[in-house]
């Protein structure tokens, strides 16, 4: 799902699974209580607060959200933007669905979808590059990848959090994803694909442009390099540093699509993001991640035709937190009251301290080379 406004968000997605004699999606998510039996243990914080961005754990914050106040007299970010197109991309031609249709669920098994209406397709996409103000040219910077781009957001809160030295002077790209959503798209290949290619598609084409257009350097250390995304593109964020953590070792997603929702079908991830707190964490030798997560309390519940039971956003990312603490992984675990699927009010009030959590043993002056 875009992390457009949530209203939005919600109406595109309903008209997406709209499909004769099949929708039965509740239209409003309902609303989940944190502390449901076999949810994680949370710390209940004062309303308005944040979470401590020094703090493992789980954390309930809301029902208000307070943005923090802005400042103008903080050094302001460039912002350089460039497009890339399809036909530029090795790894990446270009699919779309087409309008109006979704799939049918396989009557052997509804963990797949039968989709049979995607095809071959053109798209371009816009990559918005943060340079902070503080960066000192011809050094090599950290940098932070995030989907969905261009996030405006972000921008103006690493202009505060570097300013107050509260993380590095950091590099920010924001990329934008090949168009449509979901099973049969282009953003859906990229970012629900349990695989190490668009991490690659990153490191392949994306980063050599980012340094050429930008006039930056970017670091090789995985400890100095993150990932981020809402929904989809944040379970996407995970899949970039899972796949590869000699790439990347530090990731913050919003109401991540920890779902089935891959296509096409896998056997060996056979339920998509699912497969996260199903069986690959708990199954695999813990990864060298820091990882900072929220989720909304009416956040997605199974939108969608399929009835696997594997469609719940709330529930994904509470098992996320519960595999990752038994795993013993450095995380912190938001779940917000009053809170829709990716929410801007939420994001709004927590980014600076998620962004703080994810670099807090990082050091805030640049290092050498």
């Amino acid at each position: 799902m875009n992390p457009t406004p949530h209203s939005l968000s919600l109406c595109l997605l309903l008209g997406l699974i709209a499909v004769p004699n099949l929708l039965s999606a509740q239209s409003t998510p309902p609303t989940r209580d944190p502390n449901t039996p076999g949810y994680v243990t949370a710390k209940e914080l004062p309303d308005g607060s944040n979470a401590p961005p020094n703090a493992d754990g789980n954390f309930i914050l809301g029902p208000t959200h307070n943005a923090p106040e802005a400042s103008d007299s903080i050094p302001q970010g460039t912002v350089i933007e460039f497009t890339m197109n399809s036909s530029d991309s090795k790894i990446y031609p270009g699919i779309a669905r087409d309008p109006s249709t979704f799939g049918t669920p396989d009557p052997k098994d509804p963990a797949k979808l039968i989709l049979t209406t995607s095809h071959p397709a053109p798209y371009t996409r816009k990559v918005a590059v943060y340079v902070p103000k503080q960066y000192v040219p011809g050094s090599v910077a950290p940098f932070i990848v995030g989907t969905d781009g261009p996030d405006r957001l972000l921008f103006s809160v690493l202009d505060t959090v570097i300013a107050q030295h509260k993380v590095p002077v950091m590099i920010a790209i924001s990329i934008g994803n090949g168009s449509g959503d979901a099973q049969g798209s282009e953003r859906g290949l990229e970012y629900d694909t349990m695989s190490g290619v668009y991490a690659e598609f990153v490191e392949k084409e994306v980063l050599p442009l980012v340094e050429a257009e930008a006039h930056v350097k970017l670091t090789k250390d995985p400890n100095a390099r993150a990932t981020m995304g809402g929904s989809s593109g944040g379970s996407c964020a995970l899949i970039m540093a899972w796949y590869h953590p000699e790439l990347y070792h530090r990731v913050l997603t919003y109401s991540g699509t920890y779902v089935n929702q891959q296509w096409p079908s896998n056997p060996q991830t056979q339920h998509g993001a699912w497969e996260f707190h199903e069986h690959l964490i708990p199954e695999s030798p813990a990864k060298p991640l820091r990882i900072w997560m929220e989720v909304g309390d009416r956040d997605l519940f199974n939108p969608n035709v399929m009835r696997d039971d594997m469609h719940d956003w709330v529930l994904a990312n509470e098992l996320m937190a519960k595999v990752l603490a038994a795993k013993g992984y450095r995380y912190q675990f938001v779940f917000a009251r009053n809170a829709a699927h990716v929410d801007r009010a939420v994001r709004q009030q927590t980014l600076p301290e998620a962004l703080q959590y994810l670099w807090q043993d990082y050091p805030s002056t640049p290092v050498k080379h």
